[in-house]
């Protein structure tokens, strides 16, 4: 009889969806956010505008249903805070789906700053007695302000985030499990369709590879190895089933069984330290589904591919292009991903493409939000790159803080392939 968490060879995509999100149960503000979306998307249908949908930060693997423990990565949600900020700049709408207090755009400027928030603020003088404004139960209250020193920063970022919420250009959606995050981007993805080409999705959070099934999870805390003796109330077959659930397969057979923690407490306590041993499934991948399933018709997909070994930048991102048959991926390493990422996508004629976006590291400039001109950044070719690859000659952006930001020059340039895109759509409709 086959193990419980044998894997299912040659499955087909549909399969792999179809079971997938019958076996994992769906967020319960599922519903709630899709109807915030639903009203998002009509207004900006209705006002022929272009959304995209950001994804952002890590995804939770859980380990226990009731969750203590889970796995998780490293991502903050920078690119994606930081890519949503300029795609409200190009005129976009921006639902930003994101983990669940991660980065967020316009707040990352202070709340994951080294300062804490506070040193940012002051209070001011007490007003005086004779004035309107000075309060007799409390005389020595005054108003809270920033200080002089940050004023014209935050007064900038302020009518930002302010102008995007008034008019309803940013919606915010959070996920915290792998779960979570699908469920969320196949609704989403399905509720966009009325946008047609006017929809860009930009998948920036770094999701799960692996996890764990529903049917195979325990339910309660995994318990350490010098906690109690288990409750005599739980049946012996009860007790032999969950821990055959847990059991390592035949590949872990070099660890002396004395030496595995299957999650449940021993008769005895052990004399030395235990190995967690966890099972992992593959999650399966869903941006083929995404691409020709949930999202609409003529919408530009954009996936990111990280690495950490540059040999296998550029081949792993045309066989990401290749299998999935979306329209660019942005390859990065893990090193250097805030100065530079390279484009890879087809050109009109079917052509793999490479494009290369630099700018120079740790770049700082006096003063806020000042524009420098593309002498100042460096914008090359990957060596060996074919004659079809093309350089991008656009202006860059200083963030408020005077780091220059590389995602102020892919938002543009993602605009700009959107752009042509659509034209070409239209002019195949013509």
């Amino acid at each position: 009889m086959p193990h419980p968490s044998t894997k299912v060879e040659n499955v087909s995509p549909e399969e792999a969806e179809s079971d997938y999100f019958k076996t994992n149960p769906p967020p319960r503000e599922l519903e709630s956010h899709a109807a915030q979306a639903q009203e998002f998307i009509n207004h900006h249908v209705s006002a022929n505008r272009r959304v995209v949908l950001v994804t952002s930060g890590g995804t939770t693997v859980p380990l226990e249903t009731q969750t203590v423990r889970f796995i998780d990565n490293f991502s903050a949600g920078t690119r994606g805070a930081t890519s949503a900020e300029y795609f409200l700049e190009e005129g976009y709408a921006v639902i930003f789906l994101h983990r669940q207090f991660s980065l967020l755009p316009y707040s990352r400027h202070y709340s994951h700053s080294t300062n804490c928030f506070l040193d940012f603020m002051d209070e001011a003088a007490a007003p005086p007695a004779t004035s309107p404004a000075h309060d007799k139960n409390n005389p020595d209250h005054g108003a809270i302000v920033v200080r002089p020193e940050y004023q014209d920063e935050m007064r900038k970022v302020l009518r930002q985030y302010r102008y995007a919420k008034q008019n309803q250009l940013l919606l915010l959606i959070p996920f915290v499990t792998v779960t979570e995050y699908l469920y969320e981007l196949r609704s989403l993805a399905t509720i966009m369709r009325p946008l047609g080409a006017n929809a860009l999705f930009y998948l920036a959070a770094a999701v799960s590879d692996f996890f764990i099934p529903r049917d195979r999870m325990v339910e309660h805390k995994i318990q350490s190895s010098n906690e109690a003796p288990a409750s005599p109330s739980r049946s012996p077959n009860e007790t032999t089933h969950q821990q055959s659930q847990q059991q390592p397969q035949q590949g872990h057979t070099l660890i002396p069984v004395d030496r595995i923690y299957t999650g449940f407490n021993d008769p005895q306590p052990p004399t030395r330290g235990k190995k967690l041993i966890v099972d992992l499934d593959p999650v399966p991948k869903f941006l083929h589904s995404l691409v020709d399933g949930w999202a609409p018709a003529g919408s530009m997909v954009v996936s990111f591919k990280l690495e950490t070994d540059p040999s296998l930048l550029i081949s792993k991102s045309e066989q990401a292009l290749q299998r999935y048959s979306h329209n660019l991926v942005i390859g990065n390493l893990l090193t250097t991903r805030k100065w530079e990422v390279v484009f890879v996508s087809r050109d009109a004629a079917g052509k793999i493409t490479e494009q290369w976006v630099r700018i120079p590291r740790g770049t700082t400039m006096p003063g806020a939000a000042k524009r420098v001109s593309r002498g100042d950044v460096n914008v090359q070719h990957v060596a060996g790159a074919s004659e079809g690859n093309r350089e991008v000659e656009a202006e860059a952006v200083v963030a408020a803080d005077g780091v220059l930001e590389i995602e102020s020059r892919i938002v543009p340039e993602l605009k700009r392939k959107h752009t042509e895109m659509i034209e070409r759509m239209n002019a195949g409709k013509g």
